[in-house]
């Protein structure tokens, strides 16, 4: 029997959770590998004997579609849809029968206009939907680029057919023909057609004309991105995005290096560096591509979601060259800093990697959807089972009484007239009578409702976004009301939660915190050097696509960097850096003697800001229209550190190969220092440094300038100079909380012999064989020793506007916030202190990839934290580790704390500790968690424990199984939040998805249920929209079950009464009309009007959210209360009124009454009971509610004076002078007032006790908002949190974070901020790979590791090396010099040396 039942429910919730998409979503399956041919004809094996090629070698088109109709799948696939609903099932089940005549109540086509009114209706809806999404697909399927075309030139790979989709299929549109495939010459001066200048494409130029005679020439033709095929050339232009998956040619750079921006696929705004395919890098014009001897071929893989992997090899001229994802461009990025990129198409449409990374479009259906089939389930059981006792019974009652000779069951004993047929007739004629128990207009009335619901949502001012003109836009109508019942949030980083934008805030220098003046400088601004002083000056152009004059030369038009006076803001940083106490101190410090208390001041200022100006890898530019330079980094980090630098005086004026030059306060003219080594920045070594040597006659001393996370730079420093270190790790912990990116800044000088018997190291380190990597960071561990500190700068990730508040609010309401992010550790973790995610107080759990397995991570990090949890138990995981860290040296991998000066960070009392966890897990362990249902489950249950998770370092499909592990292993209502293509399979995956519409496109947007303009609207979309449209939906519902379980209970009480005869009891127009007239409005007034309290309350009081997530409007306990107190009204209003009007007649004439006389006034008392009862349940009587509640009763008293009046001469009805009998009767007005007050009095005294002895939250805010109506409920919110001064952790300052919120400047003033950091319960870090434990301070820094200009500058600065080995320059120098950094006094005395500093 059990495994019965266990069969019977698995059949329940395969058919529950069988998904119409799979019908009809396209299952192409895996994509073969493949050859792509250049300039020659595919051989015949990709023929069938027909000459047709073979289907494995046709590929699918470039046209991307997230719509879900087409012209010819929208009626099936939206009737499937409908019909997954069991009540639409059961709708035409019933009009099919009615066409049987021994069923028929009315005219058989007429019952069937309500269902297919409700089907039009829905799918009218849905269409509109669909339109919308095609409308956007169209908006990026028609997106141009360049694509080669010539004469005679002809692509000779096979494409597919574009699809028919359900736009086109109405509007057809002409089809522009291909220019490089089609004959015949192009139009006079089409504007779409571009040559290239050969004497001028090595500087990148293009210039357009249309001469018919040369149309024939190689050139490139605009094109859509639908009509990209396999094996195009197609040329890329400056800040243009990549339509498909393409391999590099040939770039305009030097060493054919391209820059893109990956943030769409990855989250990361730094640049990433591509170069072409040595193969190719010929290919730089559109003649050179059309060249007959250009014949090559392209050899790829099978195309795979791995965003990180690209195999394939390239065949020319009998030679094979290795194609890796170092030299592709993946649709989803950015070209930036590269005037053109030639490619070659290797992948479109659905093969390429982020559509790969992208679900189908999934039929969403709300929860109280789901929820209302069980329901209606049981109302079905219920209807059967009536319908079952009437068959019986009066299959029985006709057999006895036919025994008995009565004479109307005369000749009832014939096959087709007797008692067991006609009470298998009694049987389906019942179903007839009671269908209102499963009311067609519940579905009707919900989609208006919900479609009302999506235009308050639309015509929000609070979520209208006027900088853009944008409003909130539902894109799914019908997910309003789950929306309110969200307990888990998946937010992606990069342009969700930030800006993509940074801002250099505050900065340590020698103890001393400099925090930024307050004045907002506007974007665009230019600041002009003249001296020692700066003015600003408009920016004229926002043009970047100039070229680096690092990387070409100069422009012969564009003064040199080395000339400019003037620095134009970066790309990607926000606001310029002054400060007037630092620009006091720099004047002091320019102006020092060198024996004066001044000089040690200067010396760190010239050394700290030479260190910004100096330690990185960013280019300089020209602005040719302004004539400023403008920095271009490969991430905004950089740019922000030397923008700050170029701001306070410190002027990076370029690079001429190895040379750097920098203009300083404290010389005249412009310093040169020889770049010798990059000792570049990995995830491991969390640093960067650079060796300079200072080109100077009086001081030629080499240098190391170093910068990185706190914690190794600190290990790193030279002993002595504690009153510093400390100081200084008091700020770092002041950046940190305040939510701000740290880096440590450290030099050191190196003497001559140091650095030759150093250089033969690294020399040897970088040309072995085995373990190159491990070697060279031994060398360069080894000379970054003896550091001296200098301070560290503190950088603001600028937020979108209320992300911190939001994400504070929302955690106040018990929602669970996941971010997942494809930025590296460090990242995730500043962006989850500066959004409140991570609290100042919480604990970081760290489990990455790594050699260590991940399981080990996840049981050791549930011992150490959760030891009471009982996880290990559930998964029956038993382990002798110990439960602490006072008992590592018997853990198989003990934890060890990082020397950071502090005694103590996790006692023995961590798992008690205040503040929570935070779990933070990369893409590989999380790789190696989904791979098995295990480590699956056990990563839930660990990340449940925590108050939060952030997931770095996850590609698109990672996002999504995040997502779908927790929407199904804890059955939680799930949403999504992102703004990028990376975003759309995690959007897609989730229950609700919300799309931003913000710089990295509308992908997100186009799969999104509900578009925002910002982060902070989604605060108001949940807990006021969500919350509303939940309760108004799901108190609306349960009303109209109740509704009308109150006339099939008068319905059937009438039974016992007729034989049951499944007779009418009620004249049949008024059960027609029942839920269209008398009953609807209230129960829309509901769903329409009703507030739980005002959206104000809501807004001040998150917690109250609390009533959605735990379903408190809607459930099959509340179904069953109203059902049944629907019944128990039924009972007075069938029962008093027929026993009054037959225990006396009504009548005058001494007659007995008729049945429509006493069975109207039952109607009358039902509707009147309905309607109150509805409005006893409504919490706010607007006037819209007043007109809801009462316009049903006169219009059923309008009709019912009408109906009644009507003559035969007419029309013939039933209850004709019935107003004669009805309204002169003393039952009809007396009966009415009894039984209503009779059958709402349980209700009412429900209501009244739990008002006046049980309130809740709800019922109380609503209490104080009636009796005062003008009280600030901001204000009552900050009174009860003040009476709690616990209730809550410490939110960090706001997303404008105010740069007074630090107020320490001295050591002076630092004992309460050191004995906090010193406190060993504070909040640590702690990763699980490596076992070490600190305290996190707030580092991060973002570069692209070994990307190709990396290797680029490496590979010049190591072949130098090779040329002057014996650095004879060196030793010229003599080797007794002073070991202060830079020469700190004016240029026109002479540097004077101490032997210490």
């Amino acid at each position: 029997m059990a495994k019965r039942r266990s069969g019977v429910a698995a059949l329940y919730n395969k058919v529950v959770n069988f998904n119409v998409e799979s019908l009809f979503a396209r299952h192409p399956g895996p994509g073969a590998p493949r050859t792509v041919f250049f300039n020659q004809n595919l051989p015949d094996s990709y023929f069938d004997p027909k000459g047709k090629p073979k289907k494995e070698h046709v590929y699918p088109t470039n046209q991307v579609i997230s719509s879900k109709y087409t012209i010819i799948t929208f009626l099936p696939r939206n009737l499937l849809e409908q019909f997954r609903r069991i009540a639409n099932i059961f709708f035409a089940f019933i009009a099919i029968l009615q066409f049987f005549p021994q069923f028929s109540t009315i005219s058989p086509g007429l019952v069937l206009i309500p269902i297919i009114i409700v089907l039009g209706i829905t799918a009218l809806k849905d269409g509109y939907e669909d339109v919308k999404r095609h409308q956007s697909d169209r908006h990026v399927n028609h997106s141009q680029v360049r694509v080669l075309a010539s004469g005679d030139w002809v692509n000779p790979n096979m494409n597919g057919k574009k699809s028919r989709t359900f736009v086109r299929g109405i509007i057809p549109t002409r089809r522009l023909k291909r220019k490089d495939v089609e004959a015949g010459a192009p139009t006079k001066q089409d504007p779409d057609i571009e040559y290239d200048r050969a004497d001028s494409m090595e500087e990148g130029e293009h210039h357009m004309f249309g001469h018919a005679e040369e149309n024939n020439r190689p050139h490139w033709h605009k094109t859509k991105w639908e009509d990209i095929r396999v094996g195009d050339f197609v040329k890329i232009m400056d800040n243009e995005p990549i339509p498909a998956d393409l391999l590099i040619c040939a770039t305009s750079e030097e060493e054919n290096v391209a820059f893109v921006e990956t943030k769409n696929l990855d989250g990361e705004t730094n640049l990433k560096s591509r170069n072409a395919c040595p193969a190719l890098t010929d290919l730089r014009t559109a003649t050179d591509c059309v060249s007959k001897l250009n014949v090559f071929s392209v050899e790829c893989d099978r195309p795979d979601t791995n965003m990180y992997r690209f195999n394939a090899t390239v065949t020319r001229n009998g030679e094979k060259f290795p194609v890796d994802v170092q030299t592709v461009l993946l649709r989803g990025t950015v070209l930036r800093n590269t005037d053109w990129v030639i490619g070659v198409v290797l992948f479109t449409g659905v093969e390429t990697k982020i559509v790969l990374n992208s679900g189908g479009t999934p039929s969403k259906r709300s929860r109280v959807e789901r929820q209302i089939n069980p329901q209606v389930l049981v109302n079905l059981a219920i209807l059967a089972i009536m319908a079952v006792v009437c068959a019986i019974a009066g299959s029985q009652i006709e057999a006895t009484k036919y025994a008995e000779g009565a004479p109307w069951l005369y000749d009832d004993d014939e096959s087709g007239d007797n008692p067991r047929v006609n009470g298998l007739i009694t049987w389906a004629f019942a179903l007839i009578t009671f269908q209102n128990i499963v009311p067609i207009s519940l579905y009707i009335s919900i989609e208006f409702v919900k479609t009302c619901q999506a235009l308050f949502i639309y015509f929000d001012y609070d979520i209208f976004y006027a900088k853009k003109n944008q409003p909130t836009i539902a894109r799914s109508y019908n997910l309003s009301d789950d929306l309110g019942q969200i307990e888990y949030i998946f937010s992606d980083k990069t342009g969700t939660l930030t800006q993509n934008s940074m801002v250099f805030r505050e900065c340590s220098i020698a103890g001393t915190v400099y925090h930024g003046d307050p004045e907002e400088d506007k974007d665009g601004d230019i600041k002009k050097t003249t001296g020692n002083s700066t003015e600003i000056v408009r920016e004229a152009s926002n043009d970047s696509s100039y070229a680096s004059t690092s990387a070409r030369g100069d422009h012969p038009v564009v003064p040199s960097a080395a000339d400019v006076i003037a620095v134009k803001l970066s790309n990607g940083v926000l606001k310029h850096f002054s400060d007037e106490r630092l620009s006091q101190d720099l004047v002091r410090a320019v102006e020092a003697e060198p024996e004066s208390e001044n000089a040690a001041q200067a010396r760190s200022l010239n050394g700290f800001f030479s260190v910004l100006a100096l330690c990185h890898t960013v280019l300089t530019a020209v602005d040719p229209a302004t004539g400023a330079i403008e920095y271009k980094a490969q991430s905004p980090d950089e740019a922000a550190l030397v923008q700050a630098a170029a701001d306070v005086g410190f002027i990076f004026r370029g690079r001429e190969k190895e040379i750097l030059l920098l203009q300083t306060p404290f010389s005249k003219e412009i310093e040169r220092y020889e770049l010798l080594n990059i000792l570049e920045f990995t995830s491991a070594r969390k640093r960067m440094s650079v060796v300079v040597k200072k080109l100077d006659e009086e001081d030629g001393r080499l240098f190391l300038l170093t910068k990185g996370a706190d914690n190794v730079i600190f290990e790193r420093l030279k002993a002595g100079g504690d009153d510093l270190k400390r100081t200084t790790e008091a700020h770092l912990e002041d950046f940190a909380n305040a939510g701000l990116r740290t880096l440590t800044l450290a030099y050191k000088v190196i003497q001559d012999d140091e650095y030759e018997a150093w250089s033969e190291h690294y020399h040897e380190a970088s040309t072995a064989l085995d373990d190159r990597e491990g070697k060279i960071e031994a060398v360069c561990d080894e000379l970054e020793r003896e550091l001296r500190l200098l301070g560290a700068t503190a950088i603001e990730d600028r937020l979108q506007d209320g992300v911190p508040e939001t994400i504070a609010d929302l955690k106040l309401a018990g929602i669970k916030i996941w971010v997942a992010t494809g930025d590296k550790l460090e990242t995730a973790i500043a962006i989850g202190r500066s959004t409140n995610l991570i609290a100042e107080e919480s604990n970081i759990i760290i489990i990455r990839g790594s050699d260590r397995p991940v399981q080990q991570q996840m049981i050791q990090a549930v011992e150490e934290f959760f030891p009471d949890s009982g996880i290990l138990d559930e998964h029956g995981l038993v382990t002798c580790a110990p439960k602490s860290p006072s008992t590592e040296s018997a853990s198989a991998f003990p934890m060890r704390r990082l020397s950071i000066g502090v005694r103590d960070i996790v006692g023995d009392d961590n798992g008690d500790r205040p503040g929570g966890f935070v779990l933070v897990i990369d893409g590989a362990a999380l790789d190696h968690a989904l791979s098995d249902d295990d480590h699956k489950a056990l990563l839930l249950r660990l990340a449940t424990q925590c108050e939060g998770v952030v997931c770095c370092r996850v590609s698109p499909l990672q996002k999504a199984l995040v997502v779908k592990m927790v929407k199904d292993g804890l059955g939680v209502m799930t949403l999504a939040i992102g703004d990028g293509a990376n975003d759309v399979s995690m959007i897609q995956a989730a229950d609700v998805g919300v799309g931003i519409s913000g710089e990295e496109g509308l992908q997100a947007v186009n799969s999104s249920d509900y578009a925002i303009a910002q982060f902070r609207f989604l605060k108001k979309l949940l807990l006021v929209h969500g919350h509303w449209s939940y309760a108004r939906n799901g108190i609306m519902i349960v009303n109209f079950f109740y509704k009308n379980i109150v006339c099939i209970g008068v319905l059937w009480w009438f039974q016992i009464y007729c034989g049951w005869s499944s007779a009418y009891a009620f004249e049949y127009t008024y059960l027609l009309f029942w839920n269209s007239f008398w009953t609807i409005a209230p129960v829309l007034g509901i769903g329409l009007f009703d507030r739980i309290v005002d959206a104000d309350v809501l807004m001040a009081f998150p917690e109250l959210y609390r009533y959605g997530r735990e379903r408190t409007w809607f459930s099959m306990k509340s179904f069953c209360i109203y059902m049944l107190d629907g019944v128990v009204q039924s009972v007075p209003i069938y029962f008093i009124i027929t026993y009054t009007y037959f225990t006396t007649t009504t009548r005058t004439d001494g007659y007995s009454i008729a049945l429509y006389e006493y069975s109207t006034t039952m109607v009358f008392t039902t509707v009147v009971a309905v309607s109150l009862f509805n409005g006893l349940n409504t919490n706010v009587w607007t006037g819209w509610v007043f007109f809801a509640i009462f316009i049903g009763i006169i219009v059923l008293w309008l009709f019912t004076v009408v109906y009644n009046a009507i003559s035969p001469g007419w029309t013939v009805t039933n209850v004709y002078g019935n107003n004669h009998y009805l309204f002169t009767s003393a039952y009809f007005w007396l009966s009415q007032p009894l039984v209503i007050a009779i059958a709402l009095l349980p209700r009412y005294l429900y209501r009244a006790w739990q008002l006046g002895y049980a309130p809740g939250d709800l019922e109380i805010l609503r209490y104080i908002r009636k009796t005062q109506p003008d009280l600030d409920m901001t204000t009552l919110r900050s009174e009860s949190m003040r009476s709690k001064p616990y209730a809550s952790s410490r939110r960090r300052p706001s997303s404008r974070m105010s740069r007074t919120s630090i107020a320490c400047s001295s050591v002076d003033n630092l004992s309460l901020d050191l004995r906090r950091t010193q406190d060993p319960r504070c909040a640590s870090r702690t990763d699980m790979s490596t076992g070490i434990r600190s305290v996190h301070r707030g580092f991060d820094f973002a570069t692209e590791e070994g990307g190709v200009a990396m290797r680029r500058m490496q590979t010049n600065l190591s072949e130098r090396r090779q040329s002057s080995r014996n650095l004879p320059s060196l030793r010229q120098i003599s080797p007794k010099r002073s070991l202060r950094l830079f020469s700190s006094l004016r240029r026109k005395r002479s540097p004077t040396f101490k032997k210490d500093d």
